[in-house]
């Protein structure tokens, strides 16, 4: 079975919005006198982020001097939140956290600065769910899948006696 191809507007994300450089500009006036060298990171981290979506995942790069790089499968997704206040609503903006397993308190990868982040939720619901469909081929589940089946075919069976 091979997965559904990724949407052409989701495929096509590679950088963030420019709106994003906003809200880091305003982001980065709120510490006052830390303004220019939060401004410089958040600028950095803007002009370096990268967003790739393929078959297997989300793949995310950021930083300079430091460069980290996430790549999340859609399998290890667990649960996705989208935040967003006035200002980056009124931005158009929203920041998306996507949780793991992994047990850490904290989200395993933040996107920030898509285009459309409630179509890119629900497509990563899709996906998530479908990669855990696809785990469906252990011999355990089969068995479980039969036993349902001979279940409601027993009670089905009841239910016309009764009537």
């Amino acid at each position: 079975m091979t997965p559904e191809p990724i949407p052409s507007a989701i495929a096509a994300i590679e950088r963030p919005r420019e709106a994003l450089m906003q809200w880091y500009f305003c982001k980065a006036l709120a510490t006052t006198v830390a303004f220019p060298v939060t401004l410089l990171l958040l600028y950095f981290r803007y002009h370096t982020m990268r967003y790739r979506f393929d078959g297997e995942g989300i793949h995310m790069s950021w930083g300079i001097l430091v460069r980290h790089e996430v790549m999340l499968n859609y399998s290890r997704i667990q649960d996705i939140h989208l935040h967003s206040n006035v200002f980056k609503r009124w931005l158009g903006l929203a920041r998306i956290e996507i949780q793991t397993a992994a047990g850490s308190s904290g989200s395993e990868m933040t996107l920030e600065g898509l285009e459309d982040p409630e179509g890119m939720r629900n497509f990563l619901y899709s996906r998530m769910r479908g990669a855990h469909d696809k785990t469906s081929s252990d011999p355990l589940t089969g068995v479980l899948t039969e036993i349902a089946t001979e279940l409601r075919a027993i009670r089905t069976a009841v239910e016309q006696r009764r009537a």
